[in-house]
């Protein structure tokens, strides 16, 4: 799939591994719900490691988005959500090893808990043509 980076100079430049913003052609469009670190087979937490749950959140999404077809590629908009913000490095780290670019749009929320006790949650929209 081609996505078409957008970048304007009149806007802030991206300060991790995402884009301000992503054209997606005409596609399927899957909106995947917010992923929490949980072991499939226990649904417990992965871990009490922040590195370990982020690795994990991406894990269960994708596997979400093969069942339709669908992988981190196609992927045009990120929503991440982190119980500590200091971990900010962390994730984009961990981003920038599994996310191809061109990287897509993002955000990232700063929150007080999640579901489980969970540190760290990802939902994302990706688009196959």
């Amino acid at each position: 799939m081609s996505k078409k980076v957008v970048f304007t100079e009149k806007a802030p430049a991206a300060v991790g591994p995402y884009s301000q913003g992503i054209v997606a052609p005409a596609g399927k469009t899957i909106y995947v719900s917010g992923q929490l670190p949980l072991d499939l087979e226990t649904g417990e937490l992965i871990s009490d490691n922040f590195e370990a749950q982020a690795r994990q959140a991406f894990k269960n999404l994708q596997e979400v988005l093969a069942s339709e077809g669908a992988s981190l590629e196609h992927v045009v908009k990120f929503s991440l959500f982190l119980t500590d913000l200091s971990m900010f490095a962390t994730v984009n780290a961990i981003m920038a090893e599994l996310v191809p670019e061109p990287f897509p749009a993002r955000s990232t929320i700063g929150v007080a808990s999640l579901p489980k006790g969970a540190q760290f949650e990802v939902e994302a929209i990706a688009v196959v043509t």
